[in-house]
């Protein structure tokens, strides 16, 4: 048997990393850094517009701040003979 040939596109893949959601203050989504525009947009876009904004993508990362660690927590300490 011959192996079936796949087709495969040639302009540049989506780079949606299926972490969907827009920050709400940079207005750009936390996974693939597009803006809602661009990512409605991405089939209408030309390889070489698509492969510019690719370019672009890795720049942009910078412009979210990533919250490190988990929020502090307030502990308080027992006074002998209190229960909790």
């Amino acid at each position: 048997m011959a192996k079936d040939k796949v087709w495969k596109r040639k302009e540049p893949d989506s780079p949606c990393q299926q972490v969907c959601l827009i920050h709400p203050d940079v207005k750009i989504c936390i996974g693939c850094f597009r803006t809602p525009e661009e990512i409605s947009n991405w089939a209408l876009f030309s390889p070489t517009k698509r492969q510019s904004l690719l370019n672009e993508l890795s720049q942009r990362s910078g412009r979210i701040k990533k919250r490190r660690g988990k929020r502090q927590r307030i502990r308080y300490k027992r006074s002998p003979g209190t229960s909790y």
